[in-house]
């Protein structure tokens, strides 16, 4: 099929005709590694070693969470192959037609919240490089970062879907080239001594550590995983889809936290900076022939997230029920973006504590919805039934209360388990752990955010205990 990178994709909440199907799982490969290779995985290392753990306790935090994130990805991939529509069209199938509402609106949240994120740190990062070359790091500097960001991310997410995929492979190349110049040229800044001797944490330390690190990378992208795997033919393997989803979002991740670990252990310094400019404060060590170059890879990659982004995020405005075409969410979408970029870099404060928060806060109902998904996608025994995901009155229903009250449920008791006294708009989460026996909002349990993980838990047993009826019911409908 002749390839319309540069023509504006008209597929939005349909699902993909067979002959429009194209491509090898391996093929997601390339959007899921061009999204996870920005330097920001350095700066993970500063944010799990914040926990207070040591260096071998962060290896463990950052790898499990790493893996074990973008595997729940790839099983929730294996819906868009057997249905061919976006994951919160399939959603539909779990929580009903108009039940699915309230997961989509958690996913627009969060996928929204991403690329403002990933674009207000290409913003500062750029500001910060320009001023250390002398050409000037203030407004004047973060408003045209912010543009020419901006409009590449805006520009692919109305495209869609194949200058997408060219765009991915393209980033993919430059920023894993520059990356890689980028750890050898920093590497000397490792003082093995420094980071050996950082002291060991406790369990529930540990536990927040790696929570955490699920919520940044993989968690983040389970509501948009099978927005890809969608486009693939309905005969793929299952294996492939899995297997190549968790390997392009793991690879680059791993690799990058693993360094990241061994600046931020070796410099008390480079620690606290990250944690107002998590980019642009790994330029420190550069030399000045290498600044440019960073910016370049820095910028791309962080674009290279926000692209997915706001590709799923204008999915999510459309499954809500905005009546537009996919093109016009994403560009809402887009200006919702540079209007929180616009917040934060020019009246906003200190950006870890909040960055925290955000992940945390909206990483407890996602890790809900996952935990129904995933059951409910392990208990079908046959693909979606494509007309019905689109019909109040077809075999989906109209709202299905059992996984909707779930997720409210679940979200409910998430919250209490979790905290985050930096962010003043997130003192009220906590309120569950006295009542758990697990002490004060400041006590021992309280940052290792097991709402998170129960909440994943609670949704997975109570769908596939539960709901397993329901799917039978609809694979004998009609």
């Amino acid at each position: 099929m002749e390839s319309r990178g540069f023509s504006v994709e008209s597929n939005g909440l349909n699902v993909i005709a067979d002959a429009d199907r194209k491509g090898r799982p391996r093929q997601l490969f390339w959007p899921w590694f061009g999204a996870n290779v920005s330097v920001l995985g350095l700066s993970y290392g500063a944010f799990v070693l914040g926990f207070g753990i040591s260096f071998w306790q962060a290896i463990v935090a950052g790898m499990v969470g790493i893996v074990f994130s973008f595997l729940l990805c790839g099983l929730i991939a294996l819906a868009g192959k057997r249905g061919s529509a976006p994951t919160l069209v399939l959603s539909r199938a779990a929580f009903g037609v108009r039940g699915n509402k309230l997961p989509s609106l958690v996913s627009w949240v969060l996928t929204v919240g991403w690329e403002t994120v990933l674009t207000i740190l290409a913003t500062l990062a750029t500001a910060t490089v320009f001023e250390r070359l002398g050409w000037g790091g203030g407004a004047v500097t973060k408003v045209i970062a912010l543009l020419v960001v901006g409009v590449l991310i805006v520009a692919c997410g109305v495209l869609g879907f194949d200058l997408i995929m060219r765009a991915q492979t393209i980033i993919t190349v430059i920023t894993g080239v520059l990356t890689v110049v980028y750890i050898a040229l920093v590497a000397d800044k490792i003082h093995w001594s420094a980071v050996a001797d950082l002291p060991h944490g406790s369990n529930q330390q540990l536990i927040g550590a790696l929570v955490f690190v699920m919520t940044g990378f993989g968690l983040g992208w389970v509501n948009a995983a099978a927005d890809y795997s969608r486009y693939l033919p309905r005969g793929s393997s299952s294996n492939g889809v899995v297997g190549w989803t968790t390997f392009g979002g793991s690879v680059a991740p791993i690799v990058l936290v693993l360094f990241g670990l061994l600046l931020a252990g070796s410099s008390a310094d480079l620690s606290t900076a990250i944690g107002a400019d998590p980019i642009g404060a790994l330029a420190a060590a550069l030399p000045t022939w290498f600044l440019v170059p960073f910016v370049i890879v820095a910028v791309l990659g962080l674009v290279g997230g926000a692209v997915l982004d706001i590709y799923s995020s204008g999915l999510a405005l459309l499954s809500i029920g905005l009546p537009a075409p996919r093109w016009a969410a994403a560009l809402i979408d887009g200006v919702v973006m540079i209007a929180g970029t616009i917040y934060v870099v020019f009246f906003g404060t200190k950006f870890f504590p909040q960055f925290q928060g955000f992940l945390i806060t909206l990483g407890v109902p996602i890790a809900a919805w996952c935990g129904i998904m995933l059951a409910d996608i392990a208990v079908r025994r046959r693909d979606y039934a494509d007309a019905d995901l689109y019909d109040r009155n077809g075999r989906y229903g109209d709202i299905r209360w059992l996984p909707v009250l779930t997720m409210i449920v679940a979200t409910g008791i998430g919250w209490g388990l979790v905290t985050n006294t930096f962010a003043s708009w997130l003192t009220w989460q906590g309120y569950l752990l006295g009542p758990f026996g697990l002490g004060p909002k400041d006590g021992a349990w309280a940052f290792a955010n097991l709402g998170v993980l129960l909440a994943l838990a609670l949704g997975f047993l109570v769908q596939l205990v539960a709901g397993t009826k329901a799917v039978r019911r609809q694979e004998a409908f009609g």
